[in-house]
């Protein structure tokens, strides 16, 4: 099983920004029920489209600066970026078929 792409404000630009694939980010926190809920699906979603999109996670209690950047509110928060640029976000937990049609219509959208 793939795990998600850990992200950091650092590597954020190299990571999603710069990146050839589409990137879902997982935007959560360890003290988020909600977040704990959509884990195994994240993990899931990065095992299925590895090799056709990234699928990574952004802790929002320890990179203030893109969690501002982003105008997140809400916990969890999944933002699907295409080619450096946010395409798609949605708040809240969300079924796995939900996010993974999301995604697939970004993979194969050229």
């Amino acid at each position: 099983m793939a795990d998600p792409i850990v992200l950091t404000d650092d590597n954020f630009q190299a990571e999603v920004l710069d990146s050839q694939e589409p990137v879902l980010v997982d935007v959560g926190a360890t003290w988020c029920g909600p977040c704990r809920t959509l884990e195994p699906i994240v993990h899931e979603l990065a095992t299925e489209f590895a090799g056709r999109a990234k699928v990574a996670k952004l802790d929002a209690d320890d990179h203030p600066a893109t969690v501002a950047k982003y105008q997140i509110r809400g916990l969890p928060t999944l933002l699907f970026f295409k080619d450096g640029e946010v395409q798609d976000a949605h708040v809240g937990v969300a079924a796995k078929s939900q996010l993974a049609e999301k995604l697939d219509a970004l993979s194969q959208a050229a």
